[in-house]
């Protein structure tokens, strides 16, 4: 599996006045589909594995086309580096086959208690090596 893909539906809660989403609101959604792509690795509470935890470390968003109420979206998530101590993922949003949203997302790995950096265990590292796109 080298992509990982879901559907959220735009509700009113994720508007502005203007019936449009709010630009922070495309953040969450990416955040949720990062969720769901470690879910589906096994991973139930990927902000917190045992000792360690992934945080944000940098994040760039272009926004290309407005989504709206009631919108059925497509959030992807790709793979597309990692490291012992972090990984970076691509991600897009679209309505159908629109393009509305191109992100990227790095995340270092910290040590739960004190939140220095850290390694990642093995096991996690070779798992996602192997879901990253070549």
């Amino acid at each position: 599996m080298n992509d990982f893909d879901m559907k959220a539906r735009v509700y009113i809660e994720d508007t502005d006045a203007g019936g449009i989403v709010y630009y922070a609101n495309y953040l969450r959604f990416m955040e949720r589909a990062r969720t769901e792509f470690f879910r589906r690795l096994g991973y139930l509470k990927p902000a917190l594995f045992n000792g360690f935890q992934f945080v944000v470390r940098d994040v760039s968003v272009r926004y290309l086309k407005p989504a709206f109420l009631d919108d059925e979206l497509s959030i992807s998530v790709a793979l597309i580096g990692v490291s012992r101590f972090a990984f970076e993922m691509s991600q897009e949003i679209h309505r159908f086959d629109e393009r509305l949203v191109i992100g990227f997302v790095k995340s270092v790995c910290v040590e739960e208690k004190n939140k220095r950096l850290t390694k990642m265990p093995n096991k996690l590292f070779e798992l996602l090596q192997s879901h990253t796109i070549q």
